[in-house]
């Protein structure tokens, strides 16, 4: 049997255990927390093996190899270092993220600011993200090409075929379960790599001269080790350029929001950054290996050399395992599995942006759960289709992960980051920052691209070193000065866009309780029967399922619910109403759509010390629905 039907055989297999993932989550959609969120419920080692594949992708991994061979250790700037210092940033910022109550950032920043923003950061995100899926399809491309000789758009299609079947199925569990799968398969072929590569060394094969390892390390230069070989002033600009826009990414935010609870968010997240440590430095010393195998490549010097080094671990692979194609198609799978497990969590966040942030907020707020996921399954391939396309313009594959991470900082960073912790942030000062620094950003990115040949130094950067990076010091400086000053100049955010974000402001905004409710009430104790509740680390998630005889307009249901009572309030549009009664959002009860048009799910997450509390508030929450119903003579039943 050939390399190419083995392959074959393998990925098959390999699709479909992803698949039968997806399928068994596909039984525990019960709520729209559970598709977007995976119910809340993810402990920190399956947290930890998501975070480090999501940002390990296959395109990511050969262009680190590359920038080793030709830079050392000093170009860990250029990906390494922001990597595992944004997570580690992430897990130090779990506390504000984790109880904010919102499943994408759009719609929390609609929170903030109001509805002003969420839709050009619905669209800002998408592009985001596809153009990171780029990275992922670029580099599937060159790996199926230089092994098996195959056209770029199988690529396209593999990915296309897997990641929207199981993500469709199974939400954000499929995701974070099957990218545990896929990380362990990268892992497993990354350090499996270096030691091949340090053995053909050792043995002298591929025309090598043999030396022993302990040689082969002693003979690489001092100013290879060296971390800051490329200068302070470039490692400063790096940091700058990278670290905002990945710290803010809206994909580790949904992860942090799927964790059981703040713990074991914050440790998952450190538990990610170790991962991707491990699998950094067998990247480091495949590469040390690779340049006394290919000594000619790290002669041509950095751009130059780009051009081979990145492909130079699949050259080796080839070579080194010619008369092994089991080796090199499960190493296909390996480095499939990591753009995998990339592309799934970035279409998850660029279609949740789509379908929750964009049809469900402006097109048709009266959408249910089986619409929303319909819509999702089409944005899942449209990101795809979308991401192969560009992955014809943007051909360099660390290029198409930096203007992705550039736009990112430069766009929301600000309004995202000032609007938690500022509190005169406002709407105006959000939308003007993240306008200027949008338009600037793609803006600067368009001339590079137009300007710079492939493989050299970038056009901005050789007119000045603070213009690497496509600009993004520039972008990002602009929307800071919008941001702030725009804020400065205009009216302070209401009480009700600062609850969520500060809690003495939804303290003192909350002055309705719930009505006195007798434990003893028959009707309170078959509304127990039928309350859902599920404890997950700090947290009950109370769930309420209804169906209602008739049809009403969802307009007109929120607004009937506001004449009822002055705590209901929609900080985030129709589809989602809250009833604000206490400073902890997320403990609040929510109304929203259910799984088809005459469903209806009560929700709330209050911590365990609350439950009481919240469960009379869940039940007096339902009887204001059921008044409302009973004027319209619609019957209110559990489901």
């Amino acid at each position: 049997m050939d390399g190419y039907s083995i392959f074959l055989i393998v990925l098959a297999v390999y699709i479909a255990s992803l698949v039968a993932i997806g399928w068994y989550f596909n039984n525990r959609q019960k709520s729209i927390t559970d598709f977007w969120l995976a119910g809340r419920e993810i402990g920190a080692p399956v947290l930890g093996f998501s975070a480090a594949a999501s940002w390990l992708t296959a395109g990511g991994i050969l262009a680190v190899v590359g920038y080793y061979m030709l830079q050392g250790m000093g170009s860990i700037w250029v990906f390494v270092a922001p990597n595992i210092i944004a997570l580690l940033f992430l897990a130090v910022l779990v506390r504000k993220i984790k109880n904010l109550p919102a499943i994408t950032q759009p719609e929390l920043l609609e929170q903030r600011y109001g509805s002003i923003v969420r839709l050009p950061i619905a669209v800002i995100i998408t592009v985001v993200m596809i153009l990171f899926a780029v990275s992922d399809i670029t580099g599937l491309s060159l790996v199926l090409q230089t092994f098996y000789g195959l056209d770029p758009l199988y690529a396209a299609i593999i990915i296309a075929a897997a990641v929207s079947i199981y993500v469709t199925l199974g939400g954000l569990y499929a995701v974070m379960w099957t990218d545990t799968i896929q990380f362990t398969f990268l892992a497993i072929f990354a350090v499996g790599m270096a030691f091949a590569a340090v053995g053909t060394v050792a043995e002298g094969g591929l025309g090598t001269v043999a030396i022993s390892a302990s040689e082969l390390f002693g003979n690489v230069s001092g100013d290879w080790w060296n971390p800051f070989s490329i200068g302070l002033p470039m490692v400063l600009i790096f940091s700058l350029a990278l670290i905002p826009g990945w710290i803010t990414e809206q994909d580790p935010w949904q992860k942090i929001w799927a964790a059981k609870d703040g713990k074991s968010a914050s440790l998952g997240m450190a538990i990610g950054a170790l991962m991707i440590t491990v699998v950094f430095a067998a990247c480091a010393v495949i590469a040390i290996a690779l340049n006394n195998i290919y000594p000619e490549i790290a002669e041509m010097g950095y751009p130059a050399g780009m051009a081979l080094a990145e492909p130079a671990l699949l050259s080796f692979v080839v070579e080194r395992f010619v008369s092994s194609p089991a080796i090199i198609a499960f190493s296909a799978i390996g480095l499939a599995a990591a753009s995998m497990s990339c592309t799934d969590t970035f279409s998850t966040s660029g279609a949740s942006c789509i379908s929750r942030d964009i049809y469900q907020r402006y097109i048709n707020p009266d959408a249910t759960m089986k619409e929303m996921m319909l819509v999702n399954r089409i944005s899942v391939l449209f990101i795809i289709v979308a991401a192969t396309a560009g992955s014809f313009v943007i051909t360099n594959i660390i290029d198409a992960i930096h203007i992705a991470t550039f736009v990112a900082s430069s766009s929301y960073f600000f309004p995202l980051m000032g609007g938690l912790y500022w509190k005169r942030a406002t709407k105006e000062g959000a939308f003007a920052g993240m306008v200027v620094g949008f338009i600037a950003q793609v803006a600067l990115v368009a001339l590079d691209l137009i300007y710079t040949p492939p493989f050299a130094t970038n056009y901005l950067e050789s007119i000045h070193p603070v213009l690497m990076g496509h600009g993004v010091i520039v972008g990002m400086a602009l929307s800071a000065i919008a941001f702030f000053g725009v804020s400065l100049m205009t009216k302070p955010s209401s009480k009700v866009n600062l609850a969520p974000f500060f809690e003495e402001e939804a303290e003192e905004l909350a002055r309705y309780e719930a009505r006195d409710i007798s434990e003893k009430d028959p009707e309170y104790g078959v509304f127990l029967e039928n309350l859902d509740e599920k404890v997950t680390g700090e947290r009950v998630h109370l769930q309420l399922n209804l169906h209602i005889s008739g049809n009403i307009s969802w307009k007109e249901l929120v607004e009937k619910l506001k004449t009822i009572s002055p705590a209901w309030v929609t900080p985030t549009g129709l589809d989602s109403i809250y009833r604000l009664t206490h400073g902890d959002m997320l403990a609040c009860v929510a109304v929203t759509r259910g799984t088809e048009e005459r469903d209806i799910w009560l929700k709330a997450e209050p911590r365990l010390e609350t439950l009481g509390r919240q469960r009379k508030e869940l039940f007096t929450a339902y009887e204001e629905l059921k008044k409302v119903f009973g004027q319209k003579g619609i019957k209110l039943d559990y489901f």
